[in-house]
């Protein structure tokens, strides 16, 4: 009788730790792939941006956009790496003699954002920027004046931001960009871009993903 009784709990608790095991292994295989994963997305938004000059020579802000692609690595959990490829409209204005003149200032901006990600789906950012000069005209009325040679190839910057994102993949997000190089080729003062850039973002997949608020463990 007792042997019977032994065969009986053996034959119920060997598929149990069976099923725990399996549950255990399939679990922490997702949460390793998903940790790993890179996502695909694209964006776009509004640019504020100005030129902040060394003789404190005001301008006001000229209002431009941005329009690009980004790919957000997960490292873990809670920290990602997030490259991007944003063509970017910058400049300033300033007026003169009550006459208005616009630099345009047209970039392809290489960021690469360190992100981490709090469990509710807001996350801070910040890491370098280098972009290549695509363009700069001085315009005034109808006048248009190319000045491609007066301004550097590349700027070299650093981003901060905030944004956040939503289950279904859709986000918003906010980012300062200091621009560290001077980029007046032909004056005694230096000009170095400035902005603010607001926008919104989608990552390709990430309706497939839940995140667990309570251990931060994102399962698929």
């Amino acid at each position: 009788m007792k042997n019977l009784f032994l065969i009986a709990f053996a034959m119920l608790i060997i598929p149990c730790i069976s099923e725990a095991q399996s549950t255990y292994k399939k679990a922490k295989s997702e949460v390793k792939k998903t940790a790993s994963t890179t996502q695909f997305g694209i964006k776009g938004g509004l640019n504020f941006y100005n030129l902040h000059n060394s003789n404190d020579a005001k301008y006001d802000t000229r209002t431009g956009y941005h329009l690009g692609l980004l790919a957000h690595m997960h490292i873990n959990n809670q920290w990602a790496i997030q490259p991007e490829l944003v063509y970017s409209s910058q400049g300033a204005k300033f007026k003169n003699s009550g006459v208005e003149t616009k630099l345009r200032l047209g970039y392809i901006n290489l960021p690469i954002m360190v992100q981490y990600m709090f469990d509710n789906g807001f996350r801070i950012e910040g890491g370098p920027q280098i972009g290549f000069r695509t363009g700069a005209k001085e315009v005034t009325g109808e006048t248009s004046i190319d000045i491609k040679s007066q301004t550097t190839a590349a700027d070299f910057g650093l981003g901060l931001g905030v944004g956040y994102l939503t289950p279904s993949g859709f986000g918003i997000d906010a980012r300062y960009n200091w621009g560290l190089t001077n980029i007046n080729k032909h004056n005694t003062m230096s000009s170095m871009n400035r902005g603010l850039q607001l926008g919104l973002f989608y990552q390709f997949g990430q309706a497939g993903i839940k995140t667990n608020a309570h251990n931060s463990k994102y399962t698929k």
